[in-house]
């Protein structure tokens, strides 16, 4: 089912089954397509551009913008107002929350949960069995508006989860297996099977009973 407001651009392909609902847009156009298509005077339709790759069995909840250039696995689920740039990749089985924010040339693997409100910047990698919990803040620019910086986003490593509310700083990688508590500001790497506690977050033993794989 694809609700008649929805608006599809570029070359789009959407598998099986999918529900997508009010005011979607999939396959918006980057900047620079913009100005082509101003600069020749010719409509988005005309264009030709690379859209949207969508496996099966998509939930698309209403008003999401889903970028072209973004390829997407089997069974995705958004919520409301989700934003998802260009040049991303997402797995199969990954949910992303109202209002959350994914940049441009993001990675993103499969069983992944993103709560609602979540922040991603470009350049991050988020790898399988993740979990985000709701209000995170990933960075990816140590000194912004001061000095030139390569802009490069955390690494979320296998079966991590990253607490409600938690910041990662750019570059920091979070260990596979790694737990940050709600509310840490994690400036440097976490370890594999790790704990990160407070501001800034200081590195402690992960409980045996948390030693586990996240069930997503």
């Amino acid at each position: 089912m694809i609700h008649e407001s929805v608006r599809i651009y570029g070359d789009t392909k959407i598998g099986k089954n999918a529900v997508i609902l009010e005011n979607v847009i999939i396959g918006y156009p980057t900047p620079r397509i913009l100005k082509e298509i101003t600069e020749k005077g010719i409509s988005l339709e005309e264009y030709k551009f690379s859209g949207v790759k969508i496996g099966d069995n998509a939930v698309i909840r209403s008003n999401t913008v889903i970028y072209c250039d973004v390829k997407i696995g089997d069974n995705l689920r958004t919520g409301h107002n989700v934003m998802i740039r260009e040049e991303t990749t997402i797995g199969d089985d990954v949910l992303v929350g109202t209002n959350a924010v994914i940049e441009g040339k993001t990675q993103i693997g499969s069983n992944v949960s993103i709560q609602s409100n979540v922040y991603i910047p470009t350049n991050t990698v988020v790898e399988s069995f993740v979990f985000l919990g709701p209000n995170v803040v990933l960075t990816n620019d140590k000194y912004p508006i001061r000095e030139e910086y390569p802009l490069k986003g955390p690494i979320i490593k296998r079966g991590a989860t990253v607490g409600a509310n938690a910041v990662v700083l750019p570059g920091v990688e979070i260990g596979e297996g790694a737990f940050v508590a709600a509310g840490a500001v994690v400036t440097r790497d976490v370890p594999a099977w790790k704990l990160a506690v407070g501001v800034p977050a200081k590195i402690l033993d992960l409980p045996e009973r948390l030693k586990t794989l996240n069930r997503i």
